[in-house]
């Protein structure tokens, strides 16, 4: 009896993992019957419908994909810049796109450097005789400066213009820390290492201010000569004088005053822009819906454009790699969207058997862990080992840690409003031995030196512990004079003058001898393949990507990958300003965060964004997430 109970249990088993089987097929079957149907997936003559719902960044980040899948929240959209850039060039070039449709309604910026490349993109399709037609309920920094190159800007009738500038608070934890009688060590080299004061100050020191306003007054020169070199008939100076009474000369409608001071061409909604926009790109044969246009969306664009990395390029042309290091600087494996330095130095080992003719460092990083940035130094010095040219182009950031890893280059490019320098060390430790006091808790135990059981968190530092780090801190920052020194054919003791920690926008830098030129990351490209000899047609671009595993990739389009999908809401004026209240908890959480999970000596300009104006908070880890609960729950 037992025998055929165990038999129909195996039945009843098998039954059940066929159904699974079947049921899982059936939902593939159902996937693939639906992204391969005759639709408007495929490109069509009409505008190319730019519906930029989240930011503009370097290098994409992969979140984790079933992290992604179990998630309540619809993660923001990424786009790479230099794949917008590549879908803007292209659809100048084909007949099948009529006009960009620039949907900015739900957009998260990018930084002004970003912004620019991708502007001037615009006005190569407009030399195309192609026109813009750009839209948005609100319009910020970032999507002002991106609308300024269309042909028309379009703002809704509840809308308008919030620029800001550049700029905008940092947080300080000096007396809660003391509250809690949490100490921070600090050790670091430079007057103007201000990434340690929120951890020991209650505001900015007259130093780092000294520094970082001319850098945030020269982002904002910038922004307003871009603006008014792309919109001539602006008035600017309704954002430089009084801004109050610029709203009340419209009674409070923000739409008109945007038409008033020339920053928008017309007042109408998104379907009255459609369209206009339909008047150039046609009627949407399979959509009848109100403000319905032909178009193509930017996934479907890509898709046909191909990916871009150049691996599929003519076997007869030379390769010139390009890596990219973008965000915040680690040790391990990290990305992409983080500079894992482990991962970026296997992609640079993995091509030195290839014929590579040059190689593009593409950094737009505010720095990280000195260990992460010498790592990542020392596998472009074996490239640069086979004697081949090695440029480096800068994005928004290029400071601290990332100026680290740019020193091995023949040549430096970056824009105006490129943050660099930041060149300096620091690194923090808390110890609690003042909260376990305050709760009874005390430590002892035995030392064979003074050096025994040290850094003590929990009962304190030796001034011998602290003179030891301290040394390895002046140690570092030596260390990086001296590679900034050879590299650009400087006295150390000059380069200690403009070091110190200073962070320097990207016109003061070339002319201080940390940057060569002006120029986007085409202009590193053609340098490039100008010193290893190859002429126009004779080389391509080779993006040095890990790419997603096929898992990773499937996930994504459930989660819904293309730009039509995520379904986020316009903001309106006060939909912009809030999105800093919502993001101020993980501000604290991040701030906090790096404080209890600092690993190692940093060379990170962390007073960077502030100097930018870029909203987005740093990005808090699992560990820290975990240790921060202990700490304030338990």
């Amino acid at each position: 009896m037992s025998f055929a109970r165990k038999v129909w249990h195996l039945l009843v088993a098998i039954k059940d993992g066929l159904s699974l089987v079947f049921l899982i097929l059936f939902f593939w079957a159902l996937f693939a019957v639906l992204n391969n149907r005759p639709s408007p997936a495929a490109v069509r003559n009409g505008a190319l419908m730019l519906d930029l719902n989240g930011s503009v960044v370097e290098e994409v980040q992969n979140a984790p994909p079933l992290e992604s899948l179990l998630s309540s929240a619809v993660p923001d959209r990424q786009y790479a810049a230099h794949d917008v850039i590549r879908a803007i060039d292209e659809a100048a070039k084909d007949d099948r796109i009529k006009a960009i449709a620039l949907d900015m309604s739900t957009f998260l910026g990018g930084g002004h450097v970003h912004m620019q490349e991708i502007g001037e993109a615009m006005d190569r399709f407009r030399a195309a005789n192609k026109p813009i037609y750009a839209y948005a309920v609100a319009y910020s920094d970032d999507s002002m400066l991106l609308a300024a190159h269309a042909d028309e800007v379009w703002v809704d009738p509840l809308g308008g213009v919030a620029v800001r500038g550049p700029g905008g608070s940092n947080l300080y934890y000096g007396d809660l820390l003391k509250r809690f009688d949490v100490k921070a060590h600090v050790f670091r080299v430079g007057t103007y290492k201000a990434a340690v004061e929120p951890y020991i100050r209650n505001d900015m020191s007259p130093e780092a201010r000294s520094n970082i306003q001319p850098v945030a007054d020269s982002i904002w020169q910038e922004w307003l000569a871009n603006v008014k070199q792309a919109r001539p008939k602006a008035r600017l100076d309704y954002l430089k004088g009084d801004m109050v009474a610029w709203a009340q000369s419209t009674g409070g409608d923000m739409a008109q005053a945007a038409i008033d001071a020339g920053l928008a061409d017309k007042i109408g909604t998104r379907e009255e822009w459609g369209e206009r926009v339909a008047k150039v790109a046609g009627e949407d044969e399979w959509d009848n819906g109100p403000g319905a246009f032909a178009n193509t969306d930017y996934d479907t664009w890509i898709a046909d454009i191909g990916e871009g990395d150049g691996m599929g390029s003519l076997s007869g042309n030379k390769a010139i790699g390009v890596i990219t290091i973008a965000g915040d600087i680690t040790d391990g494996n990290a990305g992409p969207g983080e500079a894992g330095a482990a991962r970026i130095a296997k992609l640079l080992d993995d091509t030195l058997d290839d014929d590579l003719a040059a190689l593009v460092v593409r950094v737009d990083s505010p720095g990280g862990t000195i260990t992460g940035s010498e790592a990542i130094r020392r596998a472009i010095l074996r490239q640069k080992a086979k004697r081949i040219p090695i440029a480096v182009s800068m994005g928004n950031y290029a400071a601290s840690g990332g100026y680290w890893v740019s020193t091995p280059a023949d040549r430096i490019f970056a824009e105006p409003t490129t943050i660099t320098g930041s060149i300096g060390v620091f690194g923090v430790i808390p110890s609690f031995e003042g909260l376990l006091a305050d709760y009874g808790v005390s430590t002892d135990g035995v030392k064979t030196t003074p050096l025994s059981g040290q850094p003590d968190i929990l009962g304190g530092f030796t001034p011998e512990a602290e003179a030891m780090l301290q040394s390895t801190v002046e140690f570092s920052y030596g260390r990086f004079i001296s590679l900034v020194a050879q590299s650009r054919k400087l006295a150390p003791e000059r380069v200690d003058e403009i070091g110190q920690g200073q962070v320097w926008d990207g016109g003061t830098a070339r002319q201080i001898g940390l940057v060569d030129q002006f120029g986007d990351l085409d202009a590193a490209l053609e340098w490039a393949a100008g010193k290893a000899g190859l002429k126009d047609g004779d080389w391509h671009p080779r993006f040095l990507v890990s790419k997603p595993s096929t898992f990773d990739t499937f996930i994504a389009s459930l989660m819904g990958g293309g730009s039509q999908t995520q379904g986020a809401l316009p903001r309106d004026l006060f939909g912009y300003l809030a999105r800093q209240q919502a993001e101020l908890d993980q501000r604290v959480l991040g701030d906090l965060g790096t404080l209890a999970t600092m690993r190692g000596l940093q060379a990170r300009c962390l007073e960077c964004p502030v100097a930018a104006a870029d909203a987005r908070p740093r990005k808090l880890s699992a560990e820290a997430r975990s240790l921060l609960a202990r700490l304030l729950l338990d």
